[in-house]
């Protein structure tokens, strides 16, 4: 896995094997920064990245000079993995936190630019993470929710739907706030 752009570019992650995710792919990632590019002055952001996994796009982000992101996951492994990496690449605002996400964001008090989450595709409860993070006003009023999920799923009538695009097997269904383009 590489970093795609920014102060980061080219370097690799490389998470143990029996790590268990199921990590966006590069092009993907790719796809996801082109779209948030047109959007987002990345130096005023602060990231949530729920279901953080490897870390891949928590670290994207950063290479790209947000401000902070939050990375959380309830995997110990991940978790740790990631702060091993954060302690690597010497990344300061990456914060990691060990939590169920569907907890966290019951008791959220804090708002974000950006929440970005990519749930295991099984996970029950995928299909109200848009709800969740809309009612427990975890977003800036300007602020974008990105969800990866499988394509058998389809936020088309979500009153914060913005957005769909798919790369390959990977769907990104982008909320917002505020709708205007």
């Amino acid at each position: 896995m590489r970093i795609i752009s920014g102060s980061l570019k080219g370097r690799r992650l490389n998470p143990p094997a029996n790590l268990p995710v199921r990590p966006t792919t590069d092009m993907a990632r790719e796809g996801l920064f082109n779209i948030l590019n047109n959007y987002v002055d990345y130096e005023d952001c602060s990231v949530m990245d729920l279901f953080t996994g490897t870390g891949a796009v928590a670290v994207e982000f950063i290479s790209r000079g947000v401000r902070e992101v939050t990375a959380i996951d309830i995997n110990n492994a991940c978790t740790e993995y990631v702060k091993s990496e954060a302690s690597r690449l010497d990344l300061k605002n990456l914060h990691v936190v060990r939590a169920d996400v569907f907890d966290l964001l019951k008791r959220a008090n804090r708002k974000f630019d950006i929440v970005f989450a990519d749930p295991p595709y099984a996970i029950e409860g995928l299909d109200k993470l848009p709800d969740l993070v809309f009612e427990r006003q975890v977003l800036t009023d300007d602020g974008i929710f990105i969800l990866e999920h499988p394509r058998e799923y389809d936020f088309a009538e979500h009153p914060h739907f913005w957005q769909h695009r798919n790369y390959g097997k990977v769907n990104f269904t982008f909320f917002a706030n505020k709708l205007d383009e």
